[in-house]
């Protein structure tokens, strides 16, 4: 999540008026181009997930199931947590 108070009030406040400084194409362009870059980021983030888990599934730190087989699994965990 994105943190506020990293930036002061005052920069968002000269990046939005620098931003109406702009035509309204411009903005249209810019906040285009924002989107994008976003939905792009997104995408890599996926991918380099779904790669990670891959690499897990190969070394066998990770498994494949449905969530009533990771509910038993977490069950079965505590329960031997519990006898330690």
């Amino acid at each position: 999540m994105y943190n506020l108070k990293k930036m002061s009030t005052a920069y968002f406040q000269n990046l939005i008026e620098s931003i109406e400084t702009l035509s309204v194409e411009d903005q249209d362009y810019l906040f285009d181009l924002i989107r994008k870059r976003r939905i792009e980021k997104r995408r890599s983030e996926i991918a380099e997930n779904a790669e990670s888990i891959l690499t897990d599934l190969q070394q066998g730190q990770a498994k494949i199931g449905t969530v009533d087989e990771l509910i038993s699994d977490l069950l079965e965990e505590d329960d031997e947590s519990c006898l330690e």
